[in-house]
């Protein structure tokens, strides 16, 4: 007891060590008080405690454990707008999403962002604020990862309309938790050839997939036996540039399509789908609770404004959604002038020495960190 109130704790789950490392500075400046644990069975919280674990999955007794402290489970996840490098290669994020409720890409049960999203009042100035923002994300061509290379694609579509199909790790958690009957990117791609046969059909692989980070490669001669071209070298941001329409699963891509006006074709129910601004092509459960129909600046200012929060790692404090975006806009453009401007996402070897080296300092540098992992 302190003050006659009882402390609040924060056990966190399961967690890796390097992500532990990563997000140590951020869990002691959002909870305080906490406590890193391998097994739900050695976390002892009580009422009013909170059970911090990472994305959708569910450490063993974690229901258990749950349901019989009552204390809040809360579900960490990257944020939209994360980092100037993959988050598979162990680079620390400047966003995190926080969720009460369940988590955004789990379209199975409602998440904090789809209650925002359905309950929020009208709200003119964040409307407005979020205008901004969208203006500089579009204008500063930035996206989740900010790694790959600005020059236009090269690719000769002879007039034909163009249609963006990018590619998902198939194996990841949105598809399992927010997918339709189309599950892979090949079917992803033939469904798209089917709705859309006149069109000039681009496939872009997933980054962690081209980084050979995750598994989910679609083979470049069977994407091509459907699509027109397969690109490899442009970036999501440039490829839109010359993209008039978006077909996708449960991409972030989607999202990144919306904020730059382009129309989006969904096959599964990613978080900004089912509120009147896509072309909702699945059956799912999630349709039937967002109801509501919102603008895009009503999108955005949900799910960059509130749903997440954003990390000065520098500061070493929270910050606004606008000062983390300048910080990685700078960041990405300092690579860019630097004279390896791809180092973060090519050379294979390179990119493992470089998790090797987040590996070592989270098992052998504490530097005041007292992680306390049991």
């Amino acid at each position: 007891m302190a003050g006659g109130f009882a402390v609040v704790r924060t056990f966190v789950i399961g967690f890796r060590r390097w992500r532990a490392w990563n997000l140590t500075p951020v869990l002691r400046a959002e909870a305080g008080d906490i406590a890193f644990v391998r097994h739900a069975r050695t976390a002892h919280p009580r009422a009013g405690d909170r059970v911090i674990v990472w994305g959708a999955a569910n450490p063993p007794g974690l229901d258990a454990l749950i349901a019989r402290s009552g204390a809040t489970l809360v579900r960490i996840e990257d944020g939209f707008i994360r980092s100037v490098g993959l988050g598979s290669d162990l680079i620390a994020p400047h966003s995190l999403a926080f969720d009460d409720r369940g988590i955004y890409f789990d379209a199975s049960r409602p998440s904090a962002l789809e209650h925002l999203l359905m309950t929020a009042p009208e709200d003119a100035v964040l409307d407005a604020r979020a205008a901004r923002l969208r203006a500089f994300i579009v204008a500063r061509a930035l996206t989740k990862y900010n790694v790959e290379s600005d020059a236009p694609p090269t690719w000769r579509n002879a007039g034909r309309p163009v249609v963006l199909v990018p590619g998902q790790v198939e194996t990841d958690a949105s598809i399992a938790l927010g997918g339709g009957t189309i599950r892979t990117n090949l079917a992803l791609l033939q469904a798209a050839r089917a709705a859309r046969p006149d069109a000039f059909l681009v496939y872009k692989p997933h980054p962690d997939v081209m980084a050979r980070n995750r598994r989910g490669a679609l083979a470049h001669a069977a994407a091509l036996r459907v699509a027109d071209h397969v690109e490899t070298t442009a970036s999501i941001i440039a490829c839109l540039a010359h993209t008039g329409e978006v077909h996708t699963m449960t991409s972030l891509s989607g999202f990144d399509a919306l904020l730059r006006g382009v129309r989006v074709v969904t096959y599964g129910a990613p978080f900004y789908a089912g509120w009147g601004l896509t072309d909702d092509r699945a059956e799912h459960a999630a349709f039937a609770r967002r109801t509501r129909r919102i603008t895009l600046d009503q999108l955005v200012g949900a799910a960059l404004l509130l749903y997440p929060r954003y990390w000065d790692p520098v500061a070493g404090r929270f910050t606004t959604a606008e000062a983390a975006l300048a910080t990685l806009a700078a960041a990405r453009d300092a690579l860019a002038q630097s004279p390896v401007p791809d180092r973060l996402i090519s050379g294979f070897w390179r990119r493992q020495q470089r998790k090797a080296r987040v590996l070592a300092r989270a098992w052998l540098g504490r530097s005041g960190r007292d992680q306390r992992l049991q």
